[in-house]
């Protein structure tokens, strides 16, 4: 009787997990995988893209790992493991103020009148960051040369000047676009920026508007906080402050190398910044004061991106996922975007923040984020050619 017990119990057991597994492949069947919303004007940029096949195409995300924060944590140490270092060509470029910084190129599967992306990393992030050699694999696919703009004191470049980096001054690109440009007259030219990457190019598209549109062909966006105030609170509330904390560290370690090298040269104390448990926190006790505002407050409404669509006219397109901890759905900009000639928005349902993994086994080389990157830049600059 006991054996037969057991039986029906094991049995039981096993149907029930059949139903969950058929009722959860259902509802990621049915309401999940979908294609990414497209959110765009009736201009230019929407002719541009609307031959990128990944618009139309259903985005898969990993069904073990919708959760946000597991996208953008895992996505992460996935990729880090499947993406070797890449070996780049090094320039150090000195600034006109004596600051230096790296230019980090692969160019050597490409001639002279190869078309450009430059690649403006995340907060940290630098050439070796595990999304920036997903994108660099994505452009030598289609022959394209990919700089990546390292900020100063950071990928192995001590401080020269007392003078570091923040989203809201984009001084530094723009005489790194002026140097590619200038070594590399009569060459096609594109940026991109992911994250904090992306607030440092928005911020520079937006100032010089018609500047921009000479010397850009086109840019693209990857997981930017279009808006500062809101991107930051929403990563102070819930589960979303782990991420926060472990960034906060990550900062504190950046500036911590820094500060070690040129103790003297950093004219600010900065004993309570490196107490910081938060990226407000340390933008409060740091970067603010830094670069002379009166509070962070002041800092984040200079660096915030959202009402300055208008006067962005550099084809752009920005890729960002709905659940992304980073930049809530409800504040990104889509009703300027749908008044604008210049921006779209490519909108995924799941995929964190610089996170979109897909597929049951998201092991592969060849990552959502590079197939769009190599489309986009494909569309780009080879159009006639397609």
């Amino acid at each position: 009787m006991f054996e037969s017990m057991s039986y029906s119990i094991i049995l039981s057991l096993i149907c029930y997990i059949i139903l969950l597994v058929v009722g959860f492949y259902t509802y990621y069947l049915f309401w999940i995988v979908k294609p990414p919303m497209l959110v765009c004007g009736n201009g230019n940029i929407c002719k541009l893209i609307e031959n990128i096949e990944m618009i139309n195409e259903n985005f898969w995300p990993t069904p073990w790992c919708l959760e946000s924060r597991a996208q953008t944590i895992l996505a992460s140490i996935l990729r880090g493991n499947m993406v070797p270092d890449i070996n780049y060509r090094r320039e150090i470029l000195t600034l006109k103020d004596g600051g230096e910084v790296a230019l980090d190129w692969v160019d050597n599967h490409c001639n002279n009148l190869s078309p450009i992306v430059i690649i403006l990393p995340g907060l940290t992030g630098t050439s070796q960051a595990e999304y920036i050699k997903c994108l660099v694999t994505g452009g030598r696919e289609i022959g394209v040369r990919c700089v990546i703009f390292n900020n100063r004191g950071l990928a192995g470049i001590s401080l020269k000047t007392p003078r570091t980096y923040c989203a809201a001054n984009s001084d530094d690109f723009a005489e790194v676009l002026n140097h590619v440009s200038k070594s590399n007259p009569d060459v096609q030219i594109g940026a991109t920026g992911i994250s904090m990457g992306g607030l440092i190019l928005g911020n520079y598209l937006a100032q010089e508007r018609e500047v921009a549109v000479k010397k850009l062909q086109a840019a693209f966006f990857l997981s930017v906080p279009w808006n500062v105030f809101e991107g930051t609170k929403s990563i102070e509330s819930g589960l979303n402050q782990l991420l926060n904390r472990y960034l906060a560290r990550a900062v504190k370690k950046s500036f911590k190398n820094m500060h070690s090298k040129v103790q003297n040269l950093l004219k600010e104390d900065l004993t309570e910044a490196f107490k910081s448990n938060t990226l407000r926190e340390f933008d409060s006790a740091f970067t603010a004061k830094h670069f002379g505002y009166k509070n962070v407050n002041e800092y984040y409404a200079n660096a915030t991106l959202h009402k300055k669509l208008h006067f962005i006219h550099v084809p752009l397109l920005c890729l960002t996922a709905a659940d992304d901890p980073f930049q809530p759905f409800d504040v990104i900009p889509l009703k300027e975007a749908k008044g604008s000639k210049s921006i779209a928005f490519l909108i995924t349902s799941h995929g964190g923040h610089i996170g979109f993994l897909e597929g049951l086994f998201p092991t592969k080389q060849e990552q959502y984020i590079s197939k769009l990157f190599k489309q986009y830049f494909q569309a780009v600059f080879f159009k006639n050619h397609t």
